[in-house]
């Protein structure tokens, strides 16, 4: 029996031993085959001591090659605790947060820890890291320190274009801006120096490091004039300071031709060399007390691109739109036909009375020229209700109202527009005029260079070109064309009374001595019953070829000025205008001889047309039937009246019987 028990305990006995060899047989292969790449791996990252080298981010420049960002050569310090001996602890701790300035505790602590590598100090500069070297020199204490190339972005003309430019992190990332919006371009590929190690972090064998050199990032060349940047700036600040404009403002200046963003500033604006710090005085003096999701807020804010991120009410500039629409669909052929529209002071739509804004003046007969220059309500929602919500839609999508115009920075929003098929008269009503919608700055500016170009939608643009780093290449990046929205005739029709909006209009005081001026001004609400308002100037010189669009937006102005377009946004402009158009070196216009107007009342048209020949001026009746015997017709009225001055190859305007 005790035979036999022994026997069955060593079977047991070797079943149990064959059962762990053969689980320590799948285990060796699990681990060999199934996690080996991954442990493999694993091992490398363990026994190699791999310190980064950042490249040199990529350099970018304004449309002149004025430098906007560069990186600057600076070190990084890290250690190896493990490779400085003991004794030697507390003198490398000491050093380090003398020279450097930093706490000697949490130094000491990083020094005495078990790890391959701790950071100490980034992007410090060179003559603080050459302290470094003479201690080490003097001391001999060598082992475990080291000092590697680095780069830090700086920005030479701190707060210029911020909105445009934005910045980049402590690991030289984008974070806003076309830092962000190209960061790919510009970060390059990083570096590193490799040198093996033991499990506990010490060197193996001879120590010698393996350098694999940095890529560096390309550069890139953008629209913006730094001397056109500088002059919106200088204005737009002196504006938002004289209006108390509580909510800043913003000027967009464009090359409609192109879409070339020659300008974009948003007030106020931020030092790049320093994004973490807010702009705001106020809020600086209570920084300390606020919870880190205020903090956060109040950055995003200061921030914020307002040209491309925030929507508004564009008011009566937008009735620059409700013009090309009805020439384009021919609802008005005449732009000077005097008595085509009447203004009582008001219209009523579908029970809805909606009030001219000169309601206890009323403008009375007009012509589309007129109801421009007047900015009358009664007239433009007229004429939406003419071209009706279909086709006006159409017309929304064909200047690329409805969509966001694809603008090469980060965060553009898009428009608010109702449903189409939730458009009512009255809904149709207020959009003719520019209210109860909202759109992006950026987006008008461009739906007007079409205007100004010809009829043609075309894609803004920030970058024009980018610079491979290696071979110094560069690859310019071509303007884009959408589509045509309306004809050359109805954008030079458009052009012609918005040059009479600022000569004789609301928009006078946008006028630059010696050049032609069109624009048109705006004002609206922003927001309902918030008693804020936005008001803006909508501009383009030269009326007859446009070199450059531009508009001006201030956002709650509260100032004595009050919230007028025409009264403190226009001055903008023209301010703006005064330096650029010069500096464009744009022609001046050629002032054309002027006469004076004789009196043609009680003439007949064919004695009239006679009369004005001889003082180079051309007749317009203005009610003209068809079949008219010229010989008969009597002129029973005319604009200008007998005396005035008007320039040669200009016209009269006649009422006949």
């Amino acid at each position: 029996m005790a035979n036999i028990s022994g026997k069955k305990r060593m079977r047991n006995a070797l079943l149990i031993c064959v059962g762990l060899f053969s689980l320590l047989i799948i285990r060796i292969g699990y681990i060999q085959f199934i996690q080996g790449e991954e442990l493999q791996t694993l091992a490398y990252v363990q026994q190699t001591l791999d310190r980064k080298i950042n490249p040199n981010r990529g350099t970018i420049y304004d449309r002149n090659g004025e430098v906007l960002a560069m990186s600057a050569s600076v070190e990084t310090v890290t250690i190896n605790p493990t490779n400085i001996a003991k004794e030697n602890k507390e003198k490398v701790a000491e050093a380090l947060s003398n020279i450097f300035e930093l706490d000697y505790e949490t130094i000491l602590k990083r020094v005495n820890k078990k790890t391959s590598i701790e950071n100490i100090i980034k992007k410090v500069d060179k003559e603080k890291t050459d302290e470094l070297r003479e201690w080490m020199n003097s001391t001999g204490i060598i082992s475990g320190i080291n000092i590697d190339e680095d780069t830090k972005r700086y920005y030479p003309n701190g707060s210029l274009a911020s909105h445009v430019i934005g910045f980049t992190g402590s690991d030289n990332q984008g974070l806003d801006g076309i830092e962000a919006k190209y960061n790919e371009i510009l970060s390059g590929e990083q570096g590193k120096i490799v040198r093996t190690s033991d499990a506990s972090g010490g060197v193996i064998g001879t120590g010698e490091e393996e350098y694999i050199p940095a890529i560096d990032g390309d550069s890139i060349i953008l629209s913006i004039d730094s001397n056109i940047q500088s002059i919106a700036t200088k204005y737009l600040e002196e504006a938002c300071i004289d209006n108390e404009c509580t909510d800043g403002g913003a000027v967009i200046i464009m090359q409609p031709d192109t879409g070339d963003i020659l300008a974009m500033v948003t007030h106020p604006e931020y030092d790049l060399n320093d994004p973490f710090t807010i702009n705001s005085e106020e809020i600086k003096n209570s920084w300390d007390t606020l919870s880190q999701t205020d903090k956060n807020v109040y950055l995003q804010q200061m921030w914020r691109n307002k040209a491309i991120t925030d929507t508004y009410e564009p008011g009566s500039t937008f009735k620059l739109i409700t013009t090309s629409i009805a020439l384009e669909e021919k609802i008005v052929t005449d732009i000077d036909k005097k008595g085509q529209f009447t203004c009582t002071g008001g219209i009523d739509i579908a029970g809805t009375y909606i009030r001219c804004w000169r309601y206890y003046r009323p403008h009375g007969a007009e012509s589309l020229r007129d109801a421009l220059m007047n900015s009358c309500n009664p007239v433009f929602i007229g004429l939406g209700q003419q071209v009706g919500v279909k086709k006006y839609y159409e017309y929304l999508n064909k200047f690329g109202l409805l969509n966001k115009t694809g603008i090469d920075l980060s965060g553009e929003a898009g428009s608010i527009f109702l449903k189409e098929d939730k458009v009512g008269p009255v809904e149709l009503a207020t959009l003719s005029f520019g209210q109860r919608f909202e759109i992006t700055p950026i987006q008008l500016i461009t739906a007007v260079s079409a205007i100004a170009n010809g009829g043609n939608l075309v894609t803004p643009r920030i970058v024009t070109a980018t610079i491979d780093a290696e071979t110094g290449e560069k690859t310019e990046i071509e303007p884009v064309v959408k589509n045509k929205v309306i004809s050359e005739d109805t954008a030079s029709k458009v052009r012609d009374m918005m040059k009479s909006v600022v000569s004789e209009g609301t928009g006078k005081n946008a006028k630059v001595e010696g050049y032609s001026i069109g624009g048109k001004t705006g004002t609206s609400e922003d927001g309902v019953n918030t008693n804020k308002y936005v008001t803006s100037f909508m501009g383009l010189s030269p009326t007859e070829d446009p070199e450059i669009v531009i508009l001006v937006v201030l956002y709650n102005p509260t100032g004595e000025g009050g919230h007028q377009g025409g009264a403190i946004a226009a001055p903008v402009a023209g301010n703006i205008l005064s330096e650029v158009l010069p500096y464009l070196e744009t022609e001046k216009a050629k002032e054309k001889e002027k006469v004076t107007v004789p009196n043609v009342v009680g003439k007949t048209v064919k004695e009239a047309k006679e009369i004005l020949k001889k003082v180079e001026l051309e007749l317009k009746i203005n009610n003209k039937k068809e079949g008219i015997n010229e010989a008969n017709a009597t002129i029973t009225e005319q604009i200008p009246n007998a005396g005035i001055s008007q320039e040669k190859g200009g016209y009269i305007v006649c009422e006949v019987q």
